[in-house]
């Protein structure tokens, strides 16, 4: 099977080692076990419970507690509804290998991650990409999407909050794409792993599993909940599409690890506190990032209304990666360029780092621009 390589993983592969302000970084900053417990409420004696874990594949679906975990997040969905994955990347690739065949019509809102196009378009479907745009505040032209989704189109394929520009579609605006997906019979995958990051109310917007009976949600522990290093996603979706990813996934995953297993279980059962802390750290970063786009002459966005990413408009000429590069060179902060996704003429921060750091690492950018404006 041939496939596109991988342009954002391809950079941070590259240069994330090598920095030392890491502002493409696009989780919420990870916690420590200790942490972890604290937000939790236990003792460093709850670790004691690991002990008696038998180092075995464990629940092939998941443990019954984390997937009642998971459960919690959403308003309609029961066990036979939730798969436990290796992480949202796997989660992601097992609905599109289970979902879409060779000639199928598939629907991509970009830019998004990339498995979303790419990986259709490595099996051969036909993926049609629809673009979103800075004047529409980066939201999906329904007319556009109307016109697009037909008889033949399989699936639609987004991600909300959207990566790389925090555009949020609200629950009225997913009302409107099951709409136009129930029209023609169209499954809807929503990527929502930053869900729970919203920029005001609650912080968490209705999931896409909930509003659409052929909606597919996938989500993880790596972005709003600080916890990558678990290597925990999920899927949840009706019992016809976990069936044949039950298949696909016996063929590369098998079962998550029992002690990550554990660790996600204990997270979740706790979750409003990690989204607490979450959505302290966005805002308030989010509110210093506001602040120096407006300083900078050269520097303008759509400010973003959830997630952990945005997109910076650069006024210069110089292509997106050139411009990482050298900025890394020079000031030791670390970008990702909008040509890793499709996005050339911006680069995307990532503004959920220790808020030190962030403010240190756009100090040091503000100073490189003025040199660069001279």
């Amino acid at each position: 099977m041939k496939i596109e390589p991988f342009g954002v993983e391809i950079w941070m592969n590259e240069y994330e080692t090598r920095c030392d302000y890491n502002l493409a970084e696009t989780c919420v900053y990870s916690i420590t076990v200790a942490e972890l417990l604290q937000l939790c409420g236990e003792s460093d004696h709850s670790l004691d419970s690991l002990l008696s874990l038998k180092l075995s594949y464990g629940a092939i679906q998941g443990s019954d507690r984390l997937r009642t975990a998971i459960a919690s997040l959403y308003e309609h969905q029961r066990l036979e509804n939730i798969l436990v994955t290796h992480g949202t990347i796997g989660a992601n690739s097992l609905v599109h290998q289970s979902l879409v065949s060779r000639g199928d019509r598939v629907v991509a809102i970009v830019p998004t991650y990339q498995q979303h196009y790419s990986i259709p378009q490595s099996i051969g479907a036909e993926v049609e990409l629809l673009r979103l745009k800075p004047e529409n505040q980066f939201l999906p032209d329904l007319s556009e999407l109307n016109q697009m989704v037909t008889d033949d189109t399989k699936l639609i394929a987004m991600t909300n909050p959207n990566n790389p520009t925090g555009s949020l579609m609200n629950a009225e605006y997913l009302e409107e794409i099951a709409g136009i997906a129930r029209a023609k019979g169209t499954w809807v995958l929503c990527d929502e792993v930053y869900r729970g990051t919203d920029q005001s109310g609650s912080g968490t917007t209705p999931s896409i599993a909930d509003i659409y009976e052929k909606g597919i949600s996938t989500a993880g522990m790596s972005k709003a909940f600080s916890l990558a290093g678990l290597r925990i996603g999920w899927i949840v979706a009706p019992e016809e599409v976990i069936e044949p990813v039950m298949v696909h996934r016996d063929y590369n995953t098998i079962s998550v690890g029992v002690i990550n297993d554990h660790l996600a279980a204990l997270a979740l059962e706790n979750s409003e506190a990690l989204l607490e802390r979450s959505k302290s750290i966005t805002r308030t970063n989010l509110k210093i990032l506001s602040d120096w786009v407006d300083a900078e002459l050269a520097i303008s966005w759509v400010p973003p209304q959830s997630g952990t990413t945005a997109l910076l408009k650069y006024e210069f000429e110089m292509a997106s990666r050139d411009l990482c590069i050298e900025i890394l060179q020079k000031t030791g902060v670390m970008f990702t360029p909008g040509s890793a996704m499709g996005m050339e003429g911006y680069v995307r921060i990532g503004y959920a780092n220790p808020t030190e750091v962030l403010m240190a690492g756009l100090k040091l950018v503000s100073g490189y621009l003025a040199m660069k404006l001279k």
